[in-house]
C-alpha cells in the first residue's frame, strides 16, 4: 500500500487553473488503484474556487496560505510544498507540466529527495508498480519507465489527462494552514496578461502560423480563423525568433507543449522541434503549399495549397456554418 498521493495544484490570480483539475484527477485515480488517499495542496493567498477540487475525487484540499505567496516564488512555493509532503509522508506528488510546474517540480524533487518523471502522457498501475509513459527524442518515440526511488514526482502533460468529474469524494474538506515568514529568495513581482487571448497551453483548439505566412502583416488571417473557432493563436519558433509574434504563443520543444482537440498548422513546414510540441494533438490539420512538408506526416487532414487562398475561404465557410 502506498502512502498519500499529493496533487500539487496551480492557481493564477486566486483561481485554480484547468491543468490543476487534470492533476487532481490523475492523483485520485492513482490513489484508488494503489489503495491510498489523494490530497490536493495549493499555495497562495486568497483562492476562490477550492471547493471545485472535490469534483475530481479529492477528499481533502490543503491551502498553504500566505499573503507573501500571492505571487509565485520558486523558493517560497517549493519550501511550502516540500514541508507539507514531509508532514504527511507523501509517496507520490503530481504536478501539471505547465511552465510553473516545470519550474517548481524539479526544485521540490531535490528538496524532497524524490525521483522525477516529467511530461507524462500515460500513467498505469501494473502489479503494484506505477508505469509512466513519456516522449523521448523530441517526441519521435515513447518510453515506459518505472521509478526506483521511494518518493516519486510526476508532471502530467496538459490536455492529455482529462479532468472528468466523478464526485466520489462527497462534500469538499478544505484545511487552511497559515505560512509564517515564507522564504522569498525569488518571486514574481508582476504578471501581465494579454487581454482576451486564450493561452495555447490550455486551449482546446489552436490555429498556428509559420514562416509560410511571409510576414507579421499576414497573421490577421490566422487570427480571424482562430476567432470564428474560439481558438488560441499559436506560432512556430521561426516566427517568434523573427519578432512576428510574442513568445507566449510559441508551440514546440523550446516553447509550449500542447495537446488540443484540434490543431491547425498554417504555413508550418513541421521542423522536429515543432512536431515535438504538438504531435499529441487529437486531430491535426495541415495547410502548406509544399506537399512534401514534414507536417503532413503527422496530420490527420492535409491541404496542399496556398495558405493565403485557403484561410479566407475556410474562415468564411465556418462563419456560414455557424
Amino acid at each position: 500500500m502506498a502512502n498519500n498521493i499529493l496533487a500539487v495544484l496551480e492557481q493564477r490570480e486566486g483561481k485554480l487553473k484547468k491543468a490543476s483539475f487534470e492533476a487532481a484527477a490523475v492523483a485520485s485515480k492513482l490513489a484508488s488503484e494503489l489503495n491510498c488517499d489523494a490530497i490536493a495542496v495549493v499555495v497562495g493567498n486568497e483562492i476562490i474556487n477550492l471547493n471545485e477540487v472535490s469534483k475530481y475525487g479529492i477528499k481533502k484540499t490543503i491551502h498553504l496560505k500566505s499573503s507573501g505567496l500571492e505571487q509565485y516564488s520558486t523558493s517560497g512555493y517549493s519550501d511550502a510544498v516540500t514541508a507539507y509532503a514531509k508532514t504527511v509522508g507523501a509517496e507520490y506528488l503530481v504536478f501539471a507540466n505547465t511552465s510553473l510546474g516545470r519550474d517548481l517540480a524539479p526544485v521540490v524533487a531535490i528538496k524532497y529527495d524524490a525521483g522525477i518523471l516529467t511530461d507524462c502522457t500515460n500513467i498505469e498501475v501494473s502489479d503494484g508498480d506505477v508505469v509512466v509513459t513519456r516522449p523521448v527524442y523530441a517526441g519521435k518515440a515513447f518510453i515506459d519507465i518505472k521509478f526506483k526511488s521511494s518518493k516519486k514526482i510526476l508532471t502530467t502533460r496538459p490536455n492529455v489527462f482529462k479532468a472528468e468529474a466523478n464526485n466520489s469524494a462527497g462534500a469538499p474538506e478544505i484545511e487552511v494552514i497559515e505560512i509564517q515568514s515564507p522564504n522569498l529568495n525569488s518571486r514574481v513581482i508582476e504578471t501581465k496578461k494579454s487581454e482576451g487571448k486564450i493561452d495555447v497551453s490550455e486551449a482546446e483548439i489552436i490555429v498556428s502560423g509559420g514562416r509560410g505566412m511571409k510576414g507579421p502583416e499576414n497573421f490577421h488571417l490566422v487570427e480571424e480563423l482562430a476567432e470564428v473557432l474560439g481558438a488560441a493563436v499559436g506560432a512556430s519558433r521561426a516566427v517568434v525568433d523573427a519578432g512576428w509574434r510574442q513568445h507566449s504563443e510559441q508551440v514546440g520543444q523550446t516553447g509550449k507543449t500542447v495537446s488540443p482537440t484540434l490543431y491547425i498548422a498554417c504555413g508550418i513546414s513541421g521542423a522536429i522541434q515543432h512536431l515535438a510540441g504538438m504531435s499529441s494533438s487529437k486531430y491535426i490539420v495541415a495547410i502548406n503549399k509544399d506537399q512534401d512538408a514534414p507536417i503532413f506526416s503527422v496530420a490527420d487532414y492535409g491541404i496542399a495549397g496556398d495558405v493565403f487562398e485557403i484561410l479566407p475561404a475556410l474562415t468564411e465557410e465556418i462563419k456560414k456554418y455557424k
